[in-house]
């Protein structure tokens, strides 16, 4: 499963659904979790499912719309310090000096994955792999609530977020 990983490959939906229903088990998820990046596809969103429904959890999904645009925009901006991993945005978080990082003074790159061809095609894979698992949750009875995150920096994003759970 590792050599997988590391080749970029995808981890097949039966060991990735193995390695879900371990960690949920664990003691510190009795009270509550988040999945971020999971259910992908289909058949992980109805195992999910039918995994949560078999043990009395009610899921909120959380949906984080994003024109893509504003996605694209931010990715093409990033820029991080091969040195110590800090990230900058061009736009809405420069570092002091153009280019370099004000940490250590190193000069910034820019990631392979945030050109703009390879964003398309991730955004591409989105539409075509979790855009159903969105429908799935949507048309099949499970609670779905969408916060507007295409403006707003991650604090805002958070706040709204826990202003939606406080209020569910």
């Amino acid at each position: 499963m590792v050599a997988t990983m590391q080749s970029g490959a995808l981890v097949s939906d039966s060991v990735v659904n193995e390695m879900v229903e371990e960690r949920l088990s664990e003691a510190d998820a009795a009270r509550g979790f988040i999945l971020d990046g999971y259910p992908r596809t289909l058949d992980q969103a109805e195992h999910l499912a039918a995994w949560l429904a078999g043990r009395g959890i009610r899921e909120v999904v959380i949906h984080l719309p994003v024109d893509y645009n504003v996605i694209i925009a931010r990715l093409n901006g990033r820029r991080q310090c091969p040195r110590c991993g800090t990230l900058y945005n061009v736009s809405s978080h420069p570092p002091r000096v153009d280019g370099v990082c004000d940490l250590d003074g190193e000069a910034l790159v820019i990631r392979d994955d945030d050109s703009e061809a390879v964003i398309r095609g991730r955004l591409d894979a989105y539409d075509r792999q979790t855009r159903p698992v969105l429908e799935f949750f949507r048309t099949s009875g499970h609670r779905v609530v969408e916060v507007d995150s295409s403006d707003d920096p991650p604090e805002t994003v958070y706040r709204k977020i826990c202003h939606m759970m406080e209020s569910a």
